[in-house]
């Protein structure tokens, strides 16, 4: 799952029609191209416009999705377009392709116009669009005051406290049925009639029809997909093997796990890298220094300021044990460093900036009449959710899109209890992350969660393909890991290639990597596709600290456990 900055609203508007339609599968639909809102897309060579599909594709009876999306036009010669998703799930492909057009452009050679849309739930211009259970923020607070929903879980020493661990399952039957109170409020919210209408077999029926409008019905369908995109990719080549065109996956969610258990049993094998992943980041600021890192002393080895960070967690432990209202919980530090996994290129103004003032917070030195600001950047920071991030003009309650797709998506609840799902992050805490299996708020109440989507593909995931794609990984990656792209690139065979990227980070354009580019511009230009099992360097200027790179961290992490 990749972590986005989002715009809260996204509004499009026509400046302009410029119609453009072919065969497809549902009534000869067309999009009408036009300008969008310079207060969300500031690049005036992009294109906007809507399209009509049916909710349910099996019965379309009940009624029409709108599809917001968005076009950049090819630079070169078009050989057809480029359909990309950013992740999520739950992420905007409007605001992505705005933001990152010249990359795509790039790296695909420039002969495709790059199509993104927002994906159902996704957004108030899609329809069905952002899925919110509760009216306020007050409301949302309100319900779950005084529960780790709010403060995230208490625990230090890798959950080897008897009492922290007595404390967590205490709050198991309360959590249990607040979850089941949500998911009620869920299908009474105005949105709840269309809960089984999203999820990701919808997104793929969905980018095929607009595949089939701009290209035509019997084209083949090019496809990127980072992160979450990666299991619509996945999806997508197997349940339209014939339509496979140029398809990278970066970054792969494990379609099996995903397709057999549910998503709070797939958490410990999710997080296999990311402990190694902060060793990168303490091994970095010490390889630097303290002229290239504050939370580092002179003469300071990695294990050094892991001790600082864990003596940051301890106090802030023993804080909310006095005062339970602290600015800062040890839940909500473990969920501003799991944030920072995901890129790297954003660990110096960390530990320069917001780490110092975490500090700052925990120790009690920032005065109550001046701290508004520093606390309002820490909480921002901290409250920076993957999976409940994004509110609208209209509702500040946090958007419960992610988790509505990833419930719907997942296989029918099998008994599972949240004492059940407690002892499982009692157990990653203890044996695969120590830093980060005790993060919450996580998808652990798709147990609990009322609705299934209408359709589901839950394999077979080895389908022959009309062509081969590319599948690539950065070998230490905090949430998609390495060996869930060996496993889907096994499945596939020859029909997949595998790309390894020697770094750290959430897919491999979290670091900059000419081989890598290289490598998708050969691909998407001339189908040219490397040896399988080629690995690519991140490129040596890059710095993640003043005068340290990718591989100098990674000579250097120590395999001591933290």
């Amino acid at each position: 799952m990749v972590y986005y900055r989002f715009a809260p609203i996204l509004v499009l508007a026509f400046a302009s029609t410029t119609s453009y339609s072919a065969a497809s599968n549902f009534g000869g639909s067309q999009i009408q191209w036009g300008a969008c809102d310079p207060s969300v897309v500031n690049d005036t060579s992009l294109a906007c416009g809507f399209l009509e599909v049916p909710l349910d594709y099996q019965n379309p009876s009940v009624g029409n999705a709108r599809l917001a999306i968005i076009k950049a036009n090819a630079t070169g010669e078009r050989r057809g377009s480029l359909f990309f998703n950013p992740g999520g799930p739950g992420g905007t492909g409007i605001q992505e392709v705005n933001d990152n057009k010249e990359l795509l452009l790039e790296v695909t050679g420039g002969v495709y116009d790059i199509v993104s849309w927002d994906p159902r739930g996704v957004g108030n211009r899609t329809s069905p669009g952002e899925i919110f259970c509760f009216d306020s923020l007050a409301e949302y607070s309100t319900f779950f005051n005084g529960t780790i929903e709010l403060t995230g879980i208490e625990e230090t020493g890798n959950f080897t406290d008897p009492a922290d661990v007595k404390a967590l399952l205490a709050q198991a039957p309360i959590m249990q049925t607040k979850y089941e109170e949500v998911g009620q409020k869920c299908l009474r919210s105005s949105g709840g009639k269309f809960l089984k209408y999203i999820g990701t077999a919808a997104a793929v029926r969905d980018m095929v029809s607009i595949a089939n409008v701009l290209d035509g019905p019997e084209a083949p369908i090019n496809y990127m997909g980072t992160s979450y995109g990666t299991l619509i990719g996945s999806w997508f080549v197997n349940m339209f093997p014939e339509r496979v065109g140029r398809v990278i996956l970066d970054g792969v969610f494990d379609p099996i796990a995903f397709a057999t258990q549910e998503p709070g049993n797939t958490f410990s094998s999710q997080r296999v890298f990311s402990d190694t992943v902060y060793k990168a980041l303490i091994t970095g600021c010490a390889l630097t220094g303290p002229s290239g890192c504050a939370a580092a002393s002179e003469g300071d080895g990695p294990l050094d300021i892991d001790a600082k960070f864990q003596a940051l967690l301890q106090h802030a432990y023993d804080a909310t044990k006095v005062n339970s209202s602290v600015p800062l919980t040890p839940g909500d530090i473990r969920l501003a460093l799991w944030g920072e996994m995901y890129f790297s290129s954003d660990w110096s103004n960390f530990v320069n900036e917001e780490y110092p003032q975490m500090v700052q917070i925990v120790n009690g030195e920032v005065p109550a009449n001046t701290s508004r600001a520093i606390r309002k950047r820490s909480t921002d920071l901290i409250r920076r959710m993957p999976l409940m991030k994004r509110s609208s003009e209209s509702n500040d309650s946090p958007s419960y899109t992610t988790s509505a797709i990833y419930c719907a998506d997942s296989v029918d609840p099998q008994g599972t209890t949240m004492e059940d799902v407690f002892e499982g992050i009692i157990s990653a805490s203890r044996n695969v992350s120590h830093m980060f299996g005790s993060l919450w708020p996580f998808p652990f109440y798709c147990s609990f969660w009322p609705v299934r989507s209408v359709e589901r593909y839950q394999g077979p995931f080895n389908k022959k393909l009309a062509n081969k794609i590319l599948i690539a990984s950065n070998l230490l990656d905090p949430i998609t890991p390495l060996p869930a792209a060996e496993s889907l690139a096994g499945l596939l065979g020859q029909d997949a290639v595998l790309v390894r990227q020697n770094g750290f980070g959430h897919t491999t354009v979290s670091a900059p990597s000419a081989c890598m580019n290289e490598i998708f511009f050969a691909y998407m230009t001339n189908g040219t596709l490397p040896a399988n099992g080629t690995v690519c360097e991140v490129d040596a200027d890059f710095e993640v600290f003043t005068g340290v790179n990718t591989a100098d961290i990674l000579a250097h992490i120590p395999s001591t456990d933290i």
